[in-house]
């Protein structure tokens, strides 16, 4: 299996170059347009001069089976365009685009084409999170944080609140009748946005401040007196009465922790079936972010 990885930054150098580099069967292509960085993550994983590409038009060149495009937001557009208009099943970095109607043209495009289209939410992966899926979920509390990182709301919400939107939306156990938004805005950065999801017997709630203090990720899901919490994707907490710690292997790769190489395998699984992967949940995601960046908005002015 011919797989493209386009964009070799810290994303795709941390987490998902390990998992690939090291798949049995296949046959890895770099892409970017940096030659020093394409020379480096080349040697690094031992790839012949053939597998390693300045400019799209020479990867698509190779037929490729699927492409991986870990390039900044702003030019998954175009690039994501030109692999679908080819045929190439694509996984795509989260979000599909800053434009709720970029991202809606490319789900009809892919559409259109009858190919796959697959975003990286890795978090619907985690082990972690996957088992809060199996707990009693009545109320859910999601919270990432970051230090002194106030941004403008667009390119917070949809580069990183986006993921704390999409695993509430994997995690409420029912249809939501009810969104509110809260938000703190000052000099038009955007210091911490609250999202409240309800429904039928159930509340969620998604948290992001960016003068927190403190870099965390904390899940908690509860009901029918339990409740399971998970600490930076890593520690898995049961309480029920008395507290019960569940800490990951010392010996299990990040990629696994954070669910990036389950999504990995899921996607190519899929490719080599035949399956064409559907985007319309991804879109969901975010048009339900493209509601939170206009509710901020209006806030600010």
């Amino acid at each position: 299996m011919k797989v493209g990885c386009i964009g070799l930054g810290d994303i795709a150098q941390k987490a998902y170059l390990p998992v690939l580099g090291g798949l049995p069967g296949t046959e890895l292509h770099l892409q970017t347009r940096t030659p020093a960085t394409l020379d480096r993550v080349g040697d690094s994983l031992h790839l012949p001069a053939d597998h390693r590409h300045v400019t799209l038009d020479a990867l698509l060149g190779q037929d490729l089976d699927a492409a991986f495009v870990h390039t900044p937001t702003l030019t998954h557009p175009e690039i994501v365009t030109r692999l679908l208009e080819a045929g190439v099943p694509t996984y795509v970095d989260k979000p599909l685009a800053y434009e709720l109607a970029d991202s809606e043209r490319l789900v009809a495009l892919a559409e259109e084409h009858d190919v796959s289209l697959a975003v990286g939410f890795n978090r619907r992966f985690a082990p972690g999170y996957t088992q809060c899926a199996e707990h009693p979920r009545e109320l859910i509390l999601m919270q990432k944080n970051r230090i002194g990182l106030p941004e403008e709301p667009r390119p917070m919400i949809l580069d990183d609140f986006i993921h704390v939107v999409d695993t509430l939306r994997f995690l409420v156990p029912g249809p939501v009748d009810d969104v509110t938004v809260r938000a703190r805005v000052e000099d038009g950065l955007l210091h911490h946005v609250v999202l409240q999801l309800a429904g039928d017997g159930f509340t969620a709630l998604g948290v992001m401040n960016r003068l927190s203090g403190s870099a965390e990720e904390i899940l908690e899901v509860s009901g029918q007196d339990t409740k399971r919490q998970v600490l930076n994707l890593a520690e898995v907490i049961d309480h029920k009465g008395q507290p019960t710690l569940r800490r990951r292997g010392d010996w299990v790769p990040v990629a696994r922790q954070r669910g990036i190489e389950q999504a990995v395998l899921a996607f190519l699984d899929a490719v080599r079936a035949g399956k064409v992967l559907s985007a319309r949940d991804a879109l969901a995601t975010h048009e339900l972010c493209e509601r939170v960046v206009r509710a901020v908005e209006d806030r600010a002015a």
